[in-house]
């Protein structure tokens, strides 16, 4: 009792100097949490670092040892301790708000402070590191305190499109005639970890399906749309030559189809997207794919080909709320995103796919914007594209030894190079902001080093211990 009783005055002088002079509390913050040491119900360690190109808090020890950003959980009532240890030389804080419980900024590599308090209220909270920035940057993570753990979050159905769902090359056949199913759907789709999205999509996927024809073949497109949905859709093919691009014959209102059939004259690599009022709309909730018009004799033959299409949501929550987020008119006219994606939401190219190559391979990507408003500029760090095939050209000789390409909403671009060494490489906008809001992906190579081209002269640190 006597125990209990000396735990709860410490603490309560912990919480009560955070709201002294702020120098004052850092001062008298930092040696009380060394007092409370050992009175405290549960304590956790976190070390600053940047893993997966952002700033992160890593867990140490135990279930929670390496993980990035790890949820903690305590029962209600419990006495606190997070520990912060600097594993990154940059200056950090620890900050719960919440609870009223803020650090001393830690700025030396192996620097370490705590914060303790009362997590005397049931519920989700977050922890962040509160310098400006760093938040954005990726330092925000979960405390669950009491029943608020068995929480079940809002799940919704996989809409993001494998990259790696390429279709089969025409090869050196020649002119066919082949069909086109498309069947618009309105889902409630997994945006990211906790989060749904009201998608529109072709197919069920964002993007709709690689269309793969030849040029000279003859293609019928039949588009129906579901019984269930809430609006009419169509479709418009930039590579058709006709009304629309085929959206003026295919306003198929919910339970109905509608079809055309066009001949592919032109050879190239294009977008299709729905052209219902508001098109914009349509577009940004999902309905836009490509469609490649392979030349004569087909393309030259890589060993890996991806499939990435650059998209943006506007949604009335702000970028990360939890639950379902909604349409907001005033950000898509604004031409603001809440979101930036590639294939359809936050981890379609981190974590639910995985692009692989292997050292001496050749990778072509084929690269559409759906958009519905910003310009890409697309760029693999740690690679050079050996060929640019600029908006979806062909034909005209390739661009060589291109950094990064921009690629226009409702454009396309198809780019290859050779993978020399192996790593994980990243694919961005170098319009850098977006990762923020979403916008990356993973390449994956495999194989032996390759110290010609690139080696590394640096030693492990032996702070952080990596």
């Amino acid at each position: 009792m006597k125990r209990k009783l000396i735990s709860t005055v410490i603490a309560s002088l912990v919480l009560g100097a955070a709201s002294m002079a702020p120098a004052y509390a850092q001062h008298q913050a930092h040696h009380a949490a060394s007092a409370v040491q050992n009175v405290a119900d549960v304590t956790f360690t976190l070390r600053t670092d940047i893993a997966d190109g952002k700033l992160v808090f890593i867990g140490k020890g135990g279930a929670l040892d390496g993980k990035a950003n790890p949820t903690l959980r305590v029962p209600e009532g419990a006495v606190v301790q997070i520990n912060l240890v600097n594993g990154d030389g940059a200056t950090h804080d620890l900050t719960i708000a919440d609870f009223g419980a803020k650090s001393n900024q830690v700025n030396g590599k192996g620097a370490s402070t705590s914060i303790v308090f009362r997590a005397n209220k049931k519920g989700e909270f977050n922890y962040i590191c509160s310098l400006p920035g760093h938040v954005a940057a990726g330092m925000i993570g979960k405390l669950i305190v009491g029943d608020a753990a068995t929480e079940a979050k809002p799940q919704g159905v996989e809409i993001s499109h494998d990259p790696r769902d390429v279709g089969t090359p025409v090869g050196a056949r020649g002119p066919q005639h082949l069909k086109v199913n498309l069947d618009t759907t309105e889902v409630t789709g997994r945006l990211m970890d906790g989060s749904t999205y009201k998608y529109w999509t072709f197919n069920g996927k964002v993007p709709g399906p690689f269309i793969r024809v030849r040029v000279g073949d003859t293609v019928d497109v039949n588009l129906s749309n579901a019984a269930d949905s809430h609006m009419i859709h169509s479709v418009d093919f930039h590579a058709v030559t006709g009304p629309g691009g085929g959206a003026a014959v295919t306003q198929a209102a919910p339970g109905n189809s509608k079809g055309f059939t066009f001949k592919a004259l032109n050879p190239g690599l294009y977008v299709y997207h729905c052209a219902t009022p508001m098109v914009a709309q349509h577009i940004s909730n999902g309905m836009y794919g490509m469609i490649l018009v392979e030349p004569e004799g087909g393309l030259p033959k890589v060993d890996r080909e991806f499939y990435v299409m650059q998209g943006e949501l506007y949604t009335a929550q702000r970028h990360g709320t939890a639950g379902e987020n909604e349409f907001s008119l005033d950000k898509l006219l604004a031409e603001q995103p809440e979101h930036m994606i590639f294939n359809g939401n936050h981890e379609a190219l981190t974590k639910t796919y995985r692009m692989e190559a292997k050292v001496g391979e050749t990778v072509r990507i084929f690269f559409g914007v759906g958009g519905p408003n910003l310009t890409s500029s697309f760029h693999v760090i740690g690679e050079v594209f050996d060929r640019v095939y600029s908006m979806g050209d062909l034909t005209s000789p390739p661009l060589r030894n291109v950094q990064t390409t921009t690629v226009a909403p409702g454009g396309a671009t198809m780019v290859e190079f050779k993978v020399e060494v192996p790593g994980r490489y990243v694919l961005v906008d170098h319009a850098l902001s977006r990762m923020e809001k979403g916008l990356a992906g993973f390449l994956y190579v495999t194989g032996q080093d390759n110290p010609e081209v690139f080696k590394t002269s640096s030693k492990p640190d032996a702070a952080s211990g990596h």
